[in-house]
């Protein structure tokens, strides 16, 4: 199977603006569509890369009817530890909009914005921090 789009997760994350993907350190990831990470695999990984042979999850045809999927959404929104899933239904919705080339547009240029605040403001222990903001925040206000 082809990647198109190694740093938009299966899930829709976007591993860019991930601490563990913004790191050097040997525990650096490279993205859900990484070899490494395939391998290991998470349910979405196993279901829609290994067995369906699809990039995103929401390109299933039972996305609409997958429990499981529903409920890592409705977790997500809620009280989900990793504050960036937060805003995953937005992200799906605006993707299903506008398209999934103009969603990695935009993650891109939050990715210039991220790195810019890690380089000029970063004092070892806020990344997790500027990883939040810049995938919860507008690109006006991080501008």
């Amino acid at each position: 199977m082809h990647i198109n789009y190694p740093e938009i997760g299966i899930c829709g994350l976007a591993c860019r603006l991930c601490p563990m993907y913004n790191t050097e350190a040997e525990s650096r990831c490279s993205g859900c569509k990484s070899p490494s990470r395939i391998a290991v695999g998470c349910p979405f990984i196993t279901c829609a890369v290994k067995k369906k042979g699809i990039e995103f999850r929401w390109n299933c045809e039972e996305s609409n009817t997958c429990e499981k999927w529903k409920k890592h959404r409705e977790a997500g929104k809620i009280h989900d530890s990793f504050k960036c899933y937060q805003t995953l239904e937005k992200d799906i919705l605006f993707i299903d909009k506008n398209g999934i080339n103009e969603f990695e547009k935009i993650q891109k240029q939050r990715e210039h914005l991220l790195k810019e605040m890690l380089t000029c403001f970063n004092e070892s222990r806020s990344k997790s921090y500027y990883c939040i903001a810049a995938t919860v925040l507008e690109l006006e206000e991080l501008n």
